[in-house]
């Protein structure tokens, strides 16, 4: 089918044109700079140029598509409002055609009481707090006959350049340590890059409404997590104990996501779509990130 997706030069979309290639798509992309649309044609997906605030340039080109993801994220302060509006414009351009899958998030849940799924209640940090009414918007278009489908990625890694690998790495040490939070004792809902590319591909197919947990079921404690990065970094076992409000005031609100305690299961995904993710070890994968 022809697919158009958004955020398709960054890390998440870049695996993701790779997914829907394999699968046999045609793929076009939001491209918001000649750079952007070099990093495209490199893929082998066409490039359309704007911006997530093009609203205009959305409608038009998700309707020449059969299928639209929705992966680009606008860093600015109406982050909120531009992910809505961008939403709502690429469905009404695509109509009841195809699937449009969106972008969520599982930190969503906040703390959750062990192993929980897609039907958890919802307590996010401040970070993601405005996702909750953004997405109910977008699943509210299956009354008018959309197929809006909501894929939650947990923390993503692979490849040297997930949120991990970000923060836990070389910008984030001092004195040779890798930072801790708390004891380290909270668990992350993990998936890799490729399998969570993956799901997006698979999402395609899927009954409007659907809602997904983008997670591996390896739920690891932060504090293997960290371990396993200061191995790579050559300093295994040497942390730096943050509180909360400390890690906050070095790495900003997602801090509080990272001090989450979180438990989730891709199962749904696995049932209904025939979902496998393949990567299942992230912490020997992490513990030989290059460059750490």
């Amino acid at each position: 089918m022809r697919v158009f997706l958004t955020g398709g030069s960054g890390y998440l979309g870049t695996a993701t044109i790779k997914a829907l290639l394999r699968h046999g798509h045609d793929v076009t992309a939001l491209a918001r700079s000649e750079a952007s649309a070099e990093t495209l044609a490199g893929l082998g997906a066409a490039a359309v140029r704007g911006a997530l605030a093009d609203t205009e340039v959305l409608t038009d080109a998700a309707a020449a598509a059969d299928g639209v993801l929705h992966l680009g994220s606008d860093p600015g302060p109406n982050t909120a409002e531009v992910d809505l509006a961008a939403a709502l414009a690429m469905l009404a351009g695509l109509g009841g055609r195809g699937a449009y899958v969106h972008t969520g998030g599982v930190w969503v849940y906040g703390d959750t009481d062990g192993v929980v799924d897609e039907d958890a209640p919802q307590s996010p940090p401040p970070i993601t707090a405005w996702r909750r009414s953004n997405e109910d918007r977008v699943l509210a278009a299956t009354a008018d006959g959309g197929r809006p489908v909501l894929v939650m990625p947990g923390v993503v890694h692979g490849r040297g350049q997930g949120l991990i690998e970000t923060f836990y790495t070389a910008p984030g040490r001092a004195n040779g340590a890798v930072p801790l939070i708390g004891d380290g004792d909270n668990h992350w809902a993990l998936v890799h890059v490729d399998d969570i590319a993956e799901l997006y591909a698979l999402a395609l197919n899927a009954e409007g409404g659907s809602v997904y947990a983008g997670v591996s079921d390896e739920n690891p404690r932060q504090a293997d997590i960290a371990r396993a990065v200061s191995r790579a970094a050559g300093c295994e076992g040497s942390f730096e104990r943050l509180t909360v409000e400390e890690a906050e005031r070095r790495m900003g609100p997602i801090a509080r996501a990272f001090a989450l305690d979180q438990q989730l299961t891709g199962a749904r995904a696995r049932k209904d779509l025939g979902w496998s993710p393949r990567h299942l070890d992230a912490l020997t994968d992490l513990a030989a990130i290059p460059g750490a």
